[in-house]
């Protein structure tokens, strides 16, 4: 089947976070949202096929969790990464960001260190402060175009903390982690008992010509000392049904996190969460996402090509993975307000502003470019506009 990703789908009155807090939140309506992580593409329509079904039959009681889930969870890691997962290594998460939350709270205790790599999802910098917990940064590298981590800082930080939050694929930057880099940072927080949070949200959305190596698979090491995190909710547009899952091989951490979720039974799904996953990773799934990211490897590369012809003074972090694109503004010299005003007023785009990813984001912009074609089209032109104003004075 041919699926249509360049359907315009209005999206304004639905009680969209993307589309319907603009003024409370840019202070303007008329700017194209390229913000908050969802996709504008309408939910695959075997997934609302499986909601639907089970509407009709119009009761919606307690429920437990699908019995296709688990079976869906274990065929999708054997088939998309070669990875061999049991049944009771998995357990149901809201989202992913609780999840981190969670681990925080039951794996360190207040005052402990957390390591990240920034620039890098704003999250991993609240969720730890928020828990009375102290951030410890490992900035990554911008070289040739792309990120990277520095090692020997790396493992320095490592010795201060009892928890990484590895960003994997990256987001802001779309970096796929490669085998030998997985392996490193696995064996400096084995060695240093630094336990491994991987959050492998945007997995699924790995461009041709690159690999997602899940962390666990790299090493024993990873294996006996990670939780991963992920999910269907990016790869398949259905963020709004908080369905996350949690892969933990080694029993004593996994009865060290799964009970913490227990004794508040947070490890419940509602009753769709879970149906919407098995149907996401189905054979109808991987043919959908296969065509989703050839849309979007094909956005990306309009973008790149648009901004290298017309906008000398930008430039992008090509993503690996994912439809959010880090946008390089430096050269425009603009003060951080001066580049929000540029592109909410000036461009009238809808963007996150690099230093929400830490200070090392300063001067970019992140896009998302999970929209039909036609869409980041017009958002293009009324950057160029806007460029054109402030370069040719």
């Amino acid at each position: 089947m041919k699926y249509n990703f360049d359907e315009i789908v209005p999206r304004e009155n639905t009680d969209c976070l993307k589309y319907d807090i603009r003024k409370e939140t840019f202070g303007r309506d008329d700017i194209i949202p390229m913000w908050i992580a969802d996709m504008d593409f309408k939910t695959p329509p075997f997934i609302m096929k499986a909601i639907s079904e089970r509407v009709e039959h119009e009761i919606l009681g307690y429920t437990q969790k699908c019995g296709k889930w688990l079976p869906a969870i274990q065929r999708w890691a054997k088939e998309r990464y070669g990875w061999e997962v049991d049944a009771e290594q998995i357990e149901h998460v809201s989202g992913i960001v609780p999840a981190i939350s969670f681990a925080v709270q039951c794996l360190t205790e207040a005052g402990d260190n957390v390591l990240i790599q920034p620039p890098v999802y704003h999250p991993y910098f609240h969720v730890p402060q928020w828990n009375g917990r102290t951030v410890v940064t490992n900035p990554l590298k911008l070289v040739d175009g792309q990120y990277e981590i520095d090692f020997e800082d790396f493992e320095e930080k490592a010795k201060q903390c009892k928890l990484f939050l590895l960003c994997h694929p990256h987001n802001p930057g779309g970096r796929v982690w490669r085998r030998d880099e997985l392996e490193r940072m696995a064996e400096i927080c084995a060695d240093n008992n630094v336990i491994v949070i991987s959050d492998e949200i945007h997995a699924d959305l790995t461009f041709k010509g690159y690999e997602h190596i899940p962390f666990a698979t790299v090493s024993e090491k990873a294996r006996t000392n990670s939780i991963t995190m992920m999910a269907a909710s990016k790869s398949f547009n259905i963020a709004g049904l908080m369905s996350s899952f949690t892969i933990i091989p080694n029993k004593e951490l996994r009865d060290r996190y799964n009970g913490y979720l227990m004794k508040s039974e947070l490890n419940h799904a509602h009753i769709f969460a879970t149906i919407a996953t098995a149907a996401a990773f189905s054979d109808e799934g991987a043919e959908w996402l296969g065509q989703l990211v050839d849309y979007i490897t094909a956005n990306v590369d309009y973008m790149q090509k648009f901004i290298a012809d017309n906008m000398p003074l930008l430039d992008i972090i090509r993503p690996q993975a994912s439809y959010l694109v880090f946008v390089d503004c430096r050269k425009l010299n603009l003060t951080p307000e001066e580049l929000k005003d540029f592109f909410i007023n000036k461009a009238r785009i809808a963007t996150n502003e690099g230093s929400t990813f830490g200070e090392e984001g300063a001067g970019f912009m992140r896009m998302n470019i999970g929209c039909p074609l036609s869409t980041l089209k017009q958002a293009l032109n009324q950057l160029l506009v806007a460029y054109k104003d402030i370069t040719e004075k």
